[in-house]
């Protein structure tokens, strides 16, 4: 894939551009390049995938963020604009408040209304799946260079899995992946942040 893809930005100020980048960078290499999630592939390649960077600095003023784009995105043509991936690198950077954070989330979608449109899909630096060791590799399926809300549309996670011959695989599949590449071939991918 071409390091030009093209993508939409919302709200891009030059300090944004690096959490952008990075953030475009693991969508390319690890999302689509291993095939992480397969219902990826198209919004990227077409360009139809929003990041938004939150400066937020507090949980109140990334639920305000959050709202505004969730209600973007439910008015957004979705031809136009399929997901957004909301950046939040200066929030939230412990990884069981932000796991915390996403009943949060859940409840700001019904409160506007947008249950059965929208859904908030979670990735983070340092997540962790119960049950597994924080250093295990399959962690890798859902961490993300910085905290981030994947704001999707119902309705596109439905076609996408009436499509598929088997969508409930796609968590056993990425373990598998993830388990073959190892710990050494996740970091040659040069994804992650920083820390």
């Amino acid at each position: 894939m071409s390091d030009a893809s093209p993508f939409i930005t919302a709200g891009l100020t030059p300090e944004d551009a690096p959490y952008i980048e990075a953030t475009r960078r693991w969508v390319e290499r690890a999302v689509v390049g291993l095939n992480l999630c397969p219902f990826a592939r198209a919004p990227f390649v077409q360009g139809r995938i929003r990041y938004a960077v939150s400066h937020a600095r507090d949980t109140d003023a990334l639920l305000d963020d959050l709202c505004g784009e969730l209600q973007s995105l439910a008015a957004a043509d979705a031809a136009e604009c399929e997901t957004t991936l909301l950046i939040h690198p200066h929030v939230l950077g412990d990884f069981l408040d932000y796991n915390d954070f996403l009943d949060v989330a859940d409840a700001a979608v019904e409160t506007l209304k947008l249950d059965g449109v929208l859904q908030v899909a979670s990735f983070h630096p340092h997540y962790q799946f119960a049950d597994t060791a924080s250093d295990d590799v399959e962690n890798a399926s859902n961490r993300s260079p910085f905290p981030t809300l994947h704001l999707l549309r119902e309705a596109s996670v439905e076609r996408a899995s009436e499509a598929m011959s088997a969508p409930d695989e796609i968590y056993r599949r990425n373990i598998d992946t993830l388990r073959k590449l190892g710990r050494e071939g996740w970091e040659k991918l040069g994804v992650g942040n920083s820390d």
